[in-house]
């Protein structure tokens, strides 16, 4: 009966514990109507991408117009000849939308050919729903064209439409170029605190676009005064790895699209919003956080609200449930054994299988939600069965412990450890890769938190259990198994924590390169500060920095010598 209770107090806790870390947030004022100006309108849906030529049906695109006529009175498009695009202008005709439209534009000059006739002929055919036209996005950027190249495009469209013509990119570019002011009808810049070189809290970056957008019209006006601006593109991230104070979360982009539309209004801004739903094949240029920006999931399921309260994760109750079903399903399995224990070690034991359930079943959710690609499907299924596997071998194990029964058998330990081996390869591999290049990488803990969990679990026994503390951390004695050698597991215990600290110096050395960052510190060495303190307050690089630090401790504490338990 203790036990019983003891479990249904822990699942009690620990759904106490989800509803109150995921209560409804205030994230600023309405949307005034719930509806936006203007939003970026990308119709790819899962499996479909630019990349290999797979285009979403005109019924896929008509299904996506139709619900974001509920949510903005324009969408902004990028393409006009690829695929199905020409269908567009006469669906936002039919869903009353009105058309910023675009012509993407490259290295390919054919190509470049087709879209520039394209947008020509559905602003002519369509003006009605095509009020303002794009010609090239990012261009400069990226380096496909040069300023004269991408002139001549420009001019092309613009003697042949009457709507109005821009160009658009970062708001650097046109600081780094202001010729093409003169050029355009319109200026269209691009604002993402974001991904600033001097990354922005979400909490200031309202001001941060304030100031942008003033700077930017000093200088338009001084070009071509009074000439309109149109942020092009601004908005948040759901989801991906942190730079600096910008942390990507659900709250987080909701209250920077509600901040950014308040600021707007104060300072009569004309803003597009970046973007409409989730694409998924932007992971491969841009990892979790480039498909990650939208209203809408990439299943067309709403991210947050433009009016109302927002909530971190919707999810948590299906979460904790079940957690809780699977905690219920292990311990019927491993009933006996649980028994075996008085009642406190019973109580930890199960406050610790919930523990590792919950941590489980969130990863399960949070990495296959983010693996777009078929290949980071099969690595997600690869980490989640190793997870399960080496926390049910080490919740085993410790159980043996606490009992003061037999350990695990030969085989279990041999699994253990190799599972750990495995776990501490993979975490030096992503930490080499976010340290050489690490932009669009995440952060991996919640693919390795399970087993961190589960480590730190048989640390705590495993010093309840030897009387040497020092050796009690040691892999060998985690798991039962003998060394294979001290100097090869100390190797690698000093690899981990080299990467951690190669980590560092990568993730400041790609603040100290920033090309505004070393405008603003021109001094090197206030730069390197500023570059450094970047980096050490992200609490996701933190979070993970610590999983390289328990990861290390049982490979550098091994025992010259452990005579394993049978």
């Amino acid at each position: 009966m203790k036990i019983v209770s003891s479990i249904l107090l822990v699942i009690v806790l620990s759904g106490l514990l989800g509803w109150l870390s995921n209560q409804p947030q205030s994230v600023g004022p309405d949307v005034p109507q719930g509806k936006l100006n203007s939003l970026s309108f990308a119709p790819y849906w899962n499996g479909e991408n630019p990349f290999d030529k797979l285009f979403p049906t005109p019924a896929q695109i008509a299904t996506d117009i139709q619900l974001m006529a509920d949510k903005t009175h324009t969408i902004r498009t990028y393409a006009s000849a690829e695929g199905n695009m020409p269908v567009i202008p006469e669906l936002a005709r039919q869903y009353h939308v009105a058309m910023l439209q675009g012509a993407w534009l490259g290295r390919i000059e054919a190509s470049n050919q087709l879209e520039a006739e394209a947008l020509i002929r559905s602003a002519n055919s369509y003006p009605d729903v095509v009020k303002r036209v794009i010609v090239g996005n990012e261009v400069l950027l990226r380096r496909d064209l040069s300023p004269q190249q991408l002139i001549r495009y420009i001019r092309m469209v613009k003697a042949k439409i009457q709507q109005p013509v821009s160009y658009a990119d970062v708001w650097s570019m046109y600081v780094q170029h202001p010729e093409l002011i003169k050029e355009v009808d319109f200026v269209t810049i691009h604002i993402l605190p974001y991904w600033e070189d001097e990354p922005i809290a979400v909490d200031q970056a309202p001001a941060h676009i304030e100031r942008i957008y003033k700077n930017m019209r000093k200088l338009v006006d001084s070009i071509a005064p009074g000439k309109a601006i149109l942020i092009g593109e601004s908005g948040w991230p759901s989801q991906g790895r942190q730079r600096g104070g910008s942390l990507p979360s659900v709250v987080n982009e909701a209250k920077y699209i509600r901040s950014l539309i308040k600021v707007a209004a104060n300072n009569g801004f004309d803003v597009n919003i970046v973007e409409a739903t989730n694409q998924g094949w932007k992971s491969e240029l841009e990892g979790v956080v480039g498909a990650n920006w939208g209203l809408f999931s990439a299943d067309r399921q709403e991210v947050f609200p433009l009016t109302g309260e927002v909530q971190e994760n919707r999810q948590w109750l299906w979460q904790w449930l079940a957690a809780s079903l699977l905690l219920v399903v292990v311990l019927a399995v491993s009933w006996q054994a649980l028994t075996q224990l008085p009642a406190r070690p019973a109580l930890a034991m199960v406050a610790f299988l919930q523990l590792l359930t919950s941590l489980w079943v969130y990863s399960a959710c949070h990495l296959w939600q983010t693996s777009y690609t078929l290949a980071q499907q099969l690595l997600t299924l690869l980490l989640l069965v190793a997870n399960a596997a080496f926390a049910s071998l080490a919740w085993q194990h410790i159980n043996g412990h606490l009992a003061h029964t037999d350990h695990s058998p030969r085989k279990n330990s041999l699994y253990l450890h190799n599972i750990y081996l495995g776990f501490a390869l993979f975490a030096l591999y992503r930490s080499l890769m976010l340290a050489i290049n690490g932009r669009y990488l995440s952060f991996p803990a919640p693919q390795e938190a399970v087993m961190i969990a589960a480590t730190v679990g048989l640390m705590v026994a495993s010093r309840l259990a030897h009387n040497r503390p020092r050796h009690g951390l040691a892999l060998s004695a985690l798991v039962g198994q003998p060394a294979i050698s001290s100097h090869r597991y100390r190797l690698y215990g000093g690899l981990l924590l080299t990467a951690g600290i190669a980590l560092i110096i990568g993730e400041s050395y790609g603040f100290m390169a920033g090309t505004d960052l070393i405008a603003a510190y021109p001094n090197v060495a206030e730069r390197l500060v500023q570059s450094f303190l970047f980096t050490v307050t992200n609490g996701q690089l933190l979070a993970w920095w610590l999983c390289l630090i328990v990861l290390s401790i049982p490979l550098l504490n091994n025992a010259p010598q452990h005579t394993p338990t049978s």
